[in-house]
């Protein structure tokens, strides 16, 4: 279970300071490309919040950041807009899509539907070497929680989740619930910023690895759909409460 820190704010000023830095060595590390590289950059920056819903992109400020020219990120920022995840405006620009209590709602059903055959097919190929990895996956997403680093918390979560998938051999199943997770980047990011959130996720990851040792998979399936269903619940609370384009900032660096 996770201990949030009386110093968490100062953590998270910490974490900014240097998030420049990290978002270069991250488009660096990344792909063989240029253009690869940028792009996991930006959907990380998607997942963390960074640039939220309704958020303009300015593109010279995220090239500085990234590290790169303005070419790779323009085509990344393509993309992007082909699976719905950026708009473009002419004469404007490129905006973050903005949150839909329907696309919501869409995403999550297919997700609870791949997702719950995606873990009938794992369970069984999973050995307690490989719980035990997901399990350290859990503890590396705690860690991240309590020093506020959301953008750690982003990327392990879904470590922890598709260690599980990818057990069941199904790799087009795999393909697609990939696709769907790009989708909800933005919804994970208004959940994960409250930390109330953070330690009910500690809590319900506990839960799945239980019933992955217990080698139950109706109840990882279960525990999962709990999972899943708060998540959607409090985001579309939060979707309403703000409104689809709150966001709305010239997100630069």
């Amino acid at each position: 279970m996770i201990t949030l820190s009386t110093e968490q704010n100062q953590s998270t000023e910490q974490n900014q300071s240097t998030e420049q830095n990290q978002a270069t060595e991250r488009t660096q590390a990344f792909g063989a490309t240029a253009t690869s590289g940028v792009l996991a950059s930006v959907r990380i920056d998607l997942a963390s919040g960074f640039l939220a819903p309704g958020d303009q992109i300015v593109q010279e400020r995220l090239s500085e950041r990234y590290g790169v020219s303005r070419a790779p990120l323009r085509e990344a920022l393509r993309l992007l807009e082909s699976e719905g995840l950026v708009t473009h405006e002419p004469h404007r620009g490129y905006f973050v899509t903005s949150l839909s209590i329907a696309d919501l709602h869409e995403v999550y059903r297919l997700r609870t539907l791949l997702e719950a055959e995606a873990i009938a097919g794992a369970v069984p190929h999973l050995s307690p070497a490989d719980i035990d990895r997901i399990e350290a996956l859990a503890d590396a997403i705690d860690e991240a929680s309590s020093r506020a680093d959301l953008g750690s918390v982003t990327e392990t979560n879904r470590r922890f989740h598709f260690a599980i998938f990818d057990a069941s051999k199904m790799p087009r199943l795999i393909r697609l619930l990939g696709q769907l997770w790009d989708a909800t980047d933005a919804y994970r990011a208004v959940y994960f910023s409250d930390p109330a959130n953070l330690m009910r996720i500690s809590a319900e990851h506990r839960q799945i690895i239980a019933a992955l040792r217990a080698h139950d998979t109706d109840a990882v399936v279960a525990a999962h759909a709990q999972h899943r269903s708060n998540s959607a619940e409090t985001v579309g609370a939060a979707i309403i409460r703000q409104g689809p384009t709150e966001g709305n900032r010239a997100r630069t660096a």
